[in-house]
């Protein structure tokens, strides 16, 4: 069918969720807990150079996606590519995070670890959003919020199994494969596990997902009228009202996500002396609670709705992520993060069901194209932010504090967002 719509069946549905598992490997291993750390800490000449080069490197990844992920999403829409288009960014991103094995402990390879960086985290992003697009036409519309809740905790699950096996790698006596044990060459390997853990879980969705018929349009037609759609789409959010409001909110809020997630452990190697076996540790309980809470809240989303979902989640962030900033002690700091990792989940997936609840049957890939761009559109700013605060008060805890304003600003908007019955 045009509108992308398939009958429901169980194992394209799991297929689906499966993907969560696969290409979580990525943000989790590559954008959060171990090379950002080792970029920082081994690659950059110091932790603070490196926090600010890498910073830079995500907002120039968000600039592409923000301007590349709505017309994509258009263009899948004409050509009915969505599967295509979904191998195609996961073999490019699984590329680039393979090709950081080359980058060696030294300043000299930290131009091309960002551009790699910057490449796969595109390639990832855009990826997403064809991703998001199908859970519609795949899931039962009374299973919607639970199936992208469940997804996302699954997507959890396997972040937490590839960084348990990245610690494996890392700790291992002699390091395996060959792998010498100077040069950091069992942290660089890292990024050819997460390469083959990618693309080896995501064959399922791949195969168990028929292409769509779409409009059969060539690509460079498909690219100039996806163009065309997104400029026409953006003057109708004005006669949408209610999915206008929510992607500014999710703008807002995503933003003090995407910056908790891009420094996260930055902030825990320097605030509290974290050393990178112990970052992965962090990364492995959180990712175990963060699971756990994408799960659970994956009933109450069907239940209360997306919108109360997110409501809670954002807000409990906030609450949780203050009390971060004040303790000093590193077990204080393990205990409410471990607390914090329960609703990130839930935030994120109730977001992406609510889009999927509120986008017209005919209009998916765009307004998830839409729903990618407000998620990166600004993601220069919270970076900015926080490295103007880290400097103006030489302090990492001013700096993460700014992430609370986003979060606070964007759950104020959410608020007001009243969710039509359909």
């Amino acid at each position: 069918m045009t509108d992308g719509t398939l009958r429901p069946r169980p194992w394209r549905i799991a297929a689906w969720c499966f993907y969560d598992w696969a290409n979580s490997a990525y943000p989790t291993v590559i954008s959060t807990f171990v090379f950002a750390t080792y970029f920082t800490q081994g690659v950059a000449p110091d932790p603070v150079t490196g926090a600010s080069r890498w910073g830079i490197g995500m907002a120039i990844a968000g600039l592409f996606v923000g301007i590349l992920s709505p017309i994509f999403g258009a263009i899948a829409d004409r050509t009915g590519g969505r599967r295509i288009w979904l191998a195609a960014f996961t073999i490019l991103a699984a590329l680039a995070a393979a090709s950081l094995w080359t980058v060696e402990p030294d300043p000299s390879f930290m131009t091309r670890a960002l551009v790699l960086v910057i490449a796969g985290t595109v390639c990832f992003e855009l990826g997403t959003v064809f991703y998001n697009a199908m859970l519609p036409g795949l899931a039962p519309a009374a299973m919607i919020g639970r199936i992208s809740g469940w997804g996302w905790g699954l997507g959890y699950i396997g972040g937490l199994f590839c960084l348990v096996a990245c610690l494996a790698l890392i700790q291992a006596k002699p390091p395996p494969f060959g792998l010498a044990e100077g040069n950091a060459e069992a942290v660089r390997a890292t990024s050819v596990l997460v390469a083959v853990w990618y693309a080896g879980f995501a064959l399922p969705l791949l195969f168990a997902v028929p292409g769509e018929k779409g409009a059969g349009m060539g690509i460079v037609a498909a690219v100039r009228e996806g163009i065309g759609a997104i400029l026409r789409l953006l003057p109708e959010l004005r006669g949408e009202p209610v999915i206008l409001r929510f992607l500014i909110a999710r703008l807002l809020y995503a933003e003090g996500l995407n910056t908790l997630f891009a420094f996260g452990a930055i902030y825990a190697a320097g605030t509290f002396g974290m050393d990178t076996e112990e970052v992965i540790r962090l990364g492995i309980a959180i990712n175990v609670t963060a699971g756990l809470g994408a799960a659970l809240f994956a009933f109450a989303d069907d239940r209360f709705g997306s919108r109360a979902v997110v409501l809670v989640s954002v807000l409990s962030l906030m609450v949780i992520g203050a009390l971060m900033l004040l303790v000093t002690s590193t077990t204080a700091f393990w205990v409410l993060a471990l607390a914090l990792g329960i609703f990130f989940g839930p935030a994120q997936a109730a977001s992406r069901t609510l889009m999927g609840r509120l986008a017209p049957a005919d209009k998916r890939g765009e307004y998830f194209g839409l729903f990618a761009l407000t998620g990166r559109a600004v993601s220069f700013i919270g970076p900015a932010a926080l490295a103007i605060a880290t400097a103006a008060f030489d302090s990492q805890r001013a700096g993460m504090a700014t992430v609370l304003v986003f979060l606070g600003a964007g759950a104020a908007l959410l608020w007001t967002v009243r969710v039509p019955q359909r």
